[in-house]
């Protein structure tokens, strides 16, 4: 069983959102394979799966409740694509996942690696698909480089949908333990789940189990002693250090806070207002306005990071003077209480949790 896709659900052949979007649970083949697909795929669905338990119903019309069942686990833009693909299954698919590769990556957020896992392991469609780990094992047995750049995508793409005419077999004229299905595209799915699996769990990136591999038989890197140097993958991302301050302002036992623009990063969640520091910079002050600082020191600092940069967060306790504290304010007001019922950004969350209880 694949990590994820599958996880916790009735072994139906079809995952069904039913017309009236009846609960969040209905989208867990479509989540379960989009979160899967990043690094930490086994604890953010843990988390996903707790907090959907029982969940009430939710239209497909209130996008609020989404963002904070997700709050937290990252890679936003996922849980507005998965709200919008609710949508679309709704008015144009009757409340189905689309069973065609085309209807399903015609979906909001949906790409290759979705459509290609849903339609093969709930339809036994011949979609290929291609994650870490499947295109780890593919690099290995192939010597293929597999760089994540066009041209070694694209040639592990076209061994992975060779691979859907074939199936395990135990055949001594059979290639790395393949041969040809008796009846191509037959049971597609358990073979994309197979190749997931024995990525994730024996051909792993450091110290594989090449003793124990079902493929060791004709893995073109064990038998060239090379195993460590596919796939090919580039170096990492050097990580940035960036500073931003964060304005604490409150009136009649209320914070204000601000909702983040579309098409910015953490899209529609919620936090404190705040400024970045220019590198070199230190004097937070000056980047404050309209907001006057009433001290000099932080109240307290939070650090963070998004992906490869390292953030750190410092409050500082901040009033809005003259005409900007009577007109309209840069944000809402809001209490302890309703903040901690918004979906706020990772960082602005941890410094609301570090913010005395004051009355």
């Amino acid at each position: 069983m694949c990590a994820g896709c599958c996880n916790g659900l009735p072994q139906t052949r079809g995952p069904a959102l039913a017309a009236d979007a009846r609960s969040l649970r209905d989208l867990d083949f479509g989540n379960h394979a989009a979160a899967d697909a990043g690094e930490n795929g086994r604890a953010v669905l843990g988390t996903l799966d707790a907090r959907t338990a029982g969940y009430a119903r939710v239209r497909p019309r209130q996008a609020g409740p989404t963002h904070k069942l997700w709050e937290g686990l990252g890679y936003y833009a996922r849980v507005r694509n998965a709200h919008a693909a609710a949508r679309v299954m709704v008015e144009k698919h009757g409340g189905q996942f689309p069973k065609t590769l085309a209807e399903a990556l015609a979906l909001p957020g949906v790409g290759r690696y979705t459509a290609g896992a849903v339609c093969s392991i709930a339809y036994d469609l011949p979609t290929p698909i291609l994650d870490g780990n499947v295109m780890r094992v593919l690099s290995r047995v192939f010597g293929v480089p597999g760089d994540r750049g066009e041209g070694g995508q694209s040639a592990l793409w076209g061994w992975r949908r060779n691979l859907l005419l074939l199936r395990i077999g135990r055949s001594p004229a059979s290639h790395c333990g393949l041969r040809i299905a008796e009846e191509p595209g037959r049971n597609c799915g358990r073979l994309n789940e197979a190749l997931m699996e024995l990525g994730a769990l024996v051909c792993t990136p450091r110290q594989p189990r090449c003793a124990v591999c079902p493929l060791r038989r004709g893995c073109f890197a064990l038998r060239e002693d090379r195993v460590g140097e596919f796939p090919a993958l580039k170096p990492p991302a050097k990580s940035s250090r960036r500073r931003f301050a964060a304005f604490i302002v409150k009136k009649n036992g209320r914070f204000l806070a601000r909702r983040r623009p579309a098409g910015a990063v953490n899209a529609f969640l919620w936090e404190f207002p705040n400024v970045e520091i220019a590198p070199g910079k230190n004097n937070p002050a000056a980047a404050a306005a309209p907001f006057v600082l009433t001290g000099r020191k932080p109240v307290c600092r939070v650090r963070h990071s998004i992906m490869r940069h390292r953030i750190l967060l410092e409050a500082y306790r901040a009033e809005l003077p003259g005409p900007a504290a009577t007109g309209a304010a840069p944000g809402v007001w809001r209490t302890r209480a309703q903040l901690e019922r918004l979906a706020m950004t990772g960082a602005h969350r941890k410094l609301l949790a570090l913010l005395p209880d004051e009355k």
